[in-house]
């Protein structure tokens, strides 16, 4: 897979949990990427959780630009 597919399927996960209303609420990079804890909260307050390794610099350079509008937004 070329990094241009590669980050095109991170990118689309990454927008999959948006969409559902998943918030951004944690980010550890490392050697081997960045790993992304997703947050959704429903209305009882309780919170599922998901997690995505995102590998390609683009997409860590997407998620960075959607956590400061995220952060702008609160």
């Amino acid at each position: 897979m070329s990094d241009y597919q590669e980050y095109l399927a991170e990118k689309e996960k990454i927008d999959t949990f948006v969409n559902l209303g998943y918030q951004l609420t944690s980010v550890t990079e490392n050697l081997s990427g960045a790993f992304l804890e997703f947050e959704l909260k429903n209305e009882m307050n309780e919170s599922k959780w998901e997690q995505l390794h995102i590998k390609t610099a683009d997409a860590r350079k997407y998620f960075s630009t959607l956590l400061n509008m995220q952060k702008a937004t609160k």
